[in-house]
């Protein structure tokens, strides 16, 4: 039932249109304002199956949902959306910007030139500007008018000022690794443990035996979990489950006899159960709130 599901929800190349890519080059770049406008100022729940954007906020608000959760965005920020990523604006009138999409191979380039860094490119983030905030304007700008213009080396000069975006990226992403770092072996436990509950998180499989894969004890887990997630192994599993809960809920018209049993639930008296538990409301009830918001899977089916 999966891939249905995430059917419900648009893959678009650039917002609001089905062509497979409107040039040859391997990025993307316009202005914020320039497809927003054409949008009411809206960019609704979609994903890009192989993309990557960018977007440089340098001046108004912007109100991200990303993955089911919003935030405000009003400073100067380099906004990373990776692909896959189910996520939405409302932007204000005075918005301004750009934003940069990268085509895979190109997005894969990036990724090996970064090295360890390149997991800036794989994760939703915001980076606050900062002290550049003009020079980042001035570097997004450059590249704008270097993509609407028709110079010789044109590619090689775009590839070249999107490497420094890139490269600023990660030197950000390396600043806050070192300012929270833990020791190494814990993190790479995490990361581990990570990667099973995402491969396994409909299983239902026991906190046990993804401890016995990684090699350590459950108890061992548990402390390194609360360490640098600040919750059990147990309830990261549970968080997972209920984030795809809440994007079935959101994004599709599914059941909530289909939900339960897209996501293991033997019975749906169970996943009801710890939907309420967790959120504090029943799935119908939180489907009823969306609907009564304006949200919901009517407006993305």
């Amino acid at each position: 039932m999966n891939k249905p599901a995430l059917a419900a929800i648009p893959v678009f190349k650039l917002y609001g249109e089905n062509q497979q890519w409107p040039t040859p080059d391997l990025l993307h770049c316009e202005s914020i304002s320039q497809r927003s406008r054409e949008h009411h100022w809206e960019i609704k729940p979609h994903r890009h199956a192989d993309l990557c954007q960018l977007l440089l906020l340098s001046r108004g608000r912007a109100e991200l949902e990303i993955e089911g959760q919003r935030t405000c965005l009003e400073q100067p920020l380099v906004q990373v959306l990776p692909p896959l990523s189910v996520h939405g604006f409302r932007f204000s009138e005075d918005i301004d910007g750009f934003v940069v999409t990268l085509a895979a191979p190109l997005l894969s380039h990036l990724q090996t030139q970064l090295g360890t860094a390149a997991e800036v490119l794989e994760l939703p983030g915001s980076y606050p500007a900062g002290n550049d905030a003009q020079y980042l304007n001035d570097l997004f700008a450059a590249l704008h008018c270097e993509y609407q213009a028709q110079q010789p080396a044109r590619e090689m000069l775009m590839h070249a000022q999107v490497g420094m975006i890139a490269v600023w990226l990660g030197r950000q992403a390396l600043q806050r690794s070192t300012t929270r770092q833990r020791p190494q072996r814990a993190r790479e436990y995490f990361n581990g443990f990570m990667q099973l509950v995402e491969a396994h998180y409909r299983e239902h499989v026991k906190v046990e035996d993804l401890a016995q894969r990684l090699g350590i004890s459950v108890s061992h887990l548990n402390g390194t979990c609360r360490e640098l997630a600040g919750q059990p192994a147990l309830q990261i599993m549970h968080q997972r489950q209920l984030l795809e809960a809440k994007r079935l809920l959101t994004y599709t018209g599914m059941t909530i006899y289909e939900i339960s049993a897209d996501l293991g639930f033997s019975d749906p008296t169970n996943f009801t159960r710890l939907f309420r538990r967790r959120e504090g409301i029943s799935p119908k009830a939180f489907r009823d709130q969306l609907k009564a918001a304006g949200q919901g899977s009517a407006p993305f089916t």
